[in-house]
């Protein structure tokens, strides 16, 4: 990777080890609802069960913490005859060995800034871009009545007519990365939702819902469609948020704010302590410390090098 971005002497502030420890429990129990193991000597390879996403290797859970490039080429050499992705996900400053391993395989690594946010503390307000969130969804027993100085953000129902294009839109937001604002819109959006992959894509994200694994809340347009949408995966008490985005031609107008300020409202009421997030970048990584996340670490991720 670029050295320029290279941010990965992250000091550890008091009590991040601690924190960092739930977040390695975390991160290896949340793939195992869909996926089964396999142990590759200092790894552990989770494979997925039925469709949706590939997953990844990891550090073992209590493993040793000492890797080698041999060690990162059988697992690579299993994910390919898998047919899945060849990449690895660790934090840094949990297994600070791995990073010259995975590089001397001829892995390329990427870098995100890991926040988190203790919701012991107490709340701390939206950014003045992002006005208060209103809360429920169409069958809470709270209603779901729109804010009057901002679009309705709700949590959103497995059958709740909202799904699939809280669930298809970040396909068109992560297609054109970054926060400019970009070409995609409410007309593509509804292409995609009428497109081959969103019957599926809805259905599996359903059965998450269902099940207690994601929550899913979505800001509301005037069509009745998502215009921003993300998840948070509560696994006792602590929660990861992901997927938060944001339709490319609706950018900057502070919905993805709210989207985030609702999930991290609905993640403090179930009772969670933790929550945490890992940032594209630093940019992006600085919003979120203006909502009370505070950097603890450097997420990093390890796949081959893009073909030129």
């Amino acid at each position: 990777m670029d050295g320029t971005m290279r941010e990965t002497n992250h000091t550890l502030t008091p009590g991040s080890e601690a924190v960092l420890a739930r977040l390695e429990t975390y991160y290896d129990a949340v793939p195992r609802f869909s996926a089964t193991t396999e142990e590759h000597g200092p790894f552990t390879l989770f494979v997925r069960t039925g469709q949706g996403w590939h997953y990844y290797g990891r550090p073992a859970l209590g493993g040793p913490g000492t890797f080698t490039a041999e060690d990162v080429e059988r697992v690579r050499a299993r994910q390919r005859e898998l047919g899945a992705p060849e990449s690895f996900e660790w934090v840094h400053e949990t297994s600070p060995a791995l990073r010259a391993a995975v590089e001397a395989a001829g892995l390329e690594v990427h870098e995100h800034p890991l926040l988190v946010l203790d919701l012991d503390a107490p709340a701390v307000d939206a950014p003045t871009a992002a006005a208060p969130t209103t809360v429920g969804a169409p069958t809470d027993a709270d209603g779901a009545a729109a804010a009057a100085d901002g679009p309705e953000v709700r949590v959103v129902a497995p059958d709740d007519p909202l799904l699939p294009s809280a669930v298809m839109l970040p396909h068109l937001a992560f297609a054109e990365a970054g926060t400019r604002i970009g070409a995609a819109g409410p007309e593509q959006l509804a292409e995609a939702v009428r497109g081959p992959e969103s019957e599926a894509a809805t259905a599996r994200m359903a059965e998450r819902i269902a099940a207690g694994r994601t929550v899913l809340a979505a800001t509301v347009g005037p069509d009745g469609a998502a215009t921003a949408s993300g998840c948070h995966q509560p696994v006792g008490e602590v929660s990861e948020i992901v997927a938060v985005a944001t339709l490319p031609a609706l950018r900057r107008q502070g919905l993805a704010h709210r989207v985030t300020s609702r999930l991290v409202e609905h993640a403090r009421t179930a009772g969670v302590r933790t929550v945490f997030l890992s940032a594209s970048d630093a940019d992006v990584a600085r919003i979120y410390e203006s909502v009370g996340f505070r950097r603890i670490a450097t997420a990093l991720i390890a796949e081959p090098p893009a073909s030129d």
